[in-house]
């Protein structure tokens, strides 16, 4: 049987506004596709995986890309949250999404949360080494993107794991597997009740989706300076470790 070949089209949920409607039960359906996928259990079994740096003068920097509403890594705060006690994190998104009342839940379990919106690829574009009249670029102990590089291809996708590797030291990507068993099960999704858009776009992405080494191969080849993993992981997902060498 032929692989599917990666085809990436826009998703509909992405050109709705913030407060549209249909948008917003779509990003509610979404929050039950990651409890279907098992999307905060692969995060934390990542997560667990990487020794993080105990410095107890120092916090641990954390940033999610594509964040949306920004529920999926709260849930992920709520467990972790005793084994990662000092945590910024910051959710970036293109649109405003994140509540106060979010950014209180994060409070509550023990992580300081803040929102920034800004195009992932302007987020990309700005400076990644030292600024020049004695400013800092940021840096991450740990980027996350959940079902968000799926999104890019060519030039883009290259451009962007360029920027997230020179402002880390982890990377974990959760992606949708192409992959024909996924894409039946794409097709399936309104039986979770999600809306016609959220239906849509769940066969869209398993066609954006990677499979094999195709995230791993247009990592930047620095030399051995980084150590990459990458496989399927529970029955509709595939991911991306990298850890800079030495790190943790």
């Amino acid at each position: 049987m032929n692989p599917l070949p990666r085809i990436v089209r826009a998703e509909t949920l992405d050109g709705l506004l913030e407060d549209d409607p249909v948008a917003m039960r779509s990003r509610r359906d979404l929050q039950r596709v990651h409890r279907f996928m098992g999307t905060r259990s692969i995060v934390l079994r990542a997560l667990r995986g990487w020794p993080m740096p105990r410095d107890a003068a120092k916090p641990l920097r954390v940033l999610e890309l594509g964040a949306g509403d920004g529920s999926l890594m709260l849930g992920v705060a709520r467990v972790l949250g005793s084994d990662w006690p000092r945590v910024e994190l910051t959710l970036l998104d293109r649109q405003a999404l994140i509540t106060p009342a979010t950014l209180e839940q994060y409070a509550q379990a023990g992580w300081n949360a803040t929102s920034r919106t800004v195009d992932v690829l302007d987020w990309a574009a700005e400076p990644a080494e030292p600024l020049p009249i004695g400013g800092q670029a940021e840096h991450w102990d740990v980027i996350i993107a959940n079902l968000f590089l799926h999104h890019f291809e060519g030039r883009q996708l290259a451009t962007l794991l360029r920027a997230i590797a020179a402002r880390c030291d982890h990377f974990f990507a959760c992606e949708p597997r192409r992959a024909r068993f996924a894409l039946a099960g794409s097709h399936l999704i309104g039986a979770i009740g999600a809306n016609a858009v959220t239906r849509q776009d769940a066969v869209l992405s398993v066609h954006a989706g990677f499979q094999g080494a195709e995230l791993s191969s247009q990592w930047p080849a620095w030399d051995g300076s980084w150590k990459l993993q990458e496989h399927a992981a529970g029955l509709f997902s595939h991911c991306l470790l990298a850890e800079r060498s030495g790190a943790g």
